[in-house]
């Protein structure tokens, strides 16, 4: 039994933890959706739930959004966002990967819920102009370390994730 832990480990903080997919198409195009509930179109992605781990919250909102089931293990970028409207929180934004035109044909045919408004590809010269300046430049980073071969491989307890 552990005695007089400080208080950060019996109570710690709230804090939001949010995990995005950089998806490209074959013309190297981004994968991003619109929602109901923010201006602006975002990488598919979303919140994780207690205790989910957080490649797999990934793939369970990228899946629900998209239709796609993709290996999420390689984090592009790591934002912090301090708090605003909603709790402090990271978000993580992990390699998709490029499609193949089965996966493409997969996301134009998926029905996602109606929370999801819009699926669109779009250029990188193209994201300016169609997301809130936050999340452009937090896909902005992440499309930078992919162009530069940066990524950091998604580890449980030291072992890379499956």
């Amino acid at each position: 039994m552990l005695h007089n832990l400080p208080s950060i480990l019996t109570t710690p903080p709230r804090r939001r933890l949010g995990h995005q997919a950089l998806i490209l198409n074959r013309d190297g195009a981004l994968l991003l959706i619109g929602t109901a509930y923010k201006s602006g179109l975002m990488l598919p992605g979303g919140s994780a739930e207690a205790n989910e781990l957080p490649h797999l919250a990934a793939r369970r909102h990228t899946e629900t959004e998209t239709g796609l089931v993709l290996p999420l293990r390689h984090i592009l970028a790591t934002d912090y966002v301090s708090a605003h409207h909603l709790p402090e929180g990271v978000n993580f934004v992990y390699w998709g990967g490029r499609l193949t035109s089965a996966q493409e044909t997969t996301v134009a045919r998926h029905r996602p819920p109606a929370t999801i408004t819009a699926v669109h590809w779009l250029h990188p010269h193209q994201l300016q102009d169609a997301m809130d300046p936050e999340q452009h430049r937090r896909t902005t980073h992440a499309l930078t370390a992919l162009t530069r071969g940066i990524h950091l491989p998604f580890l449980l307890r030291g072992t890379p994730a499956e």
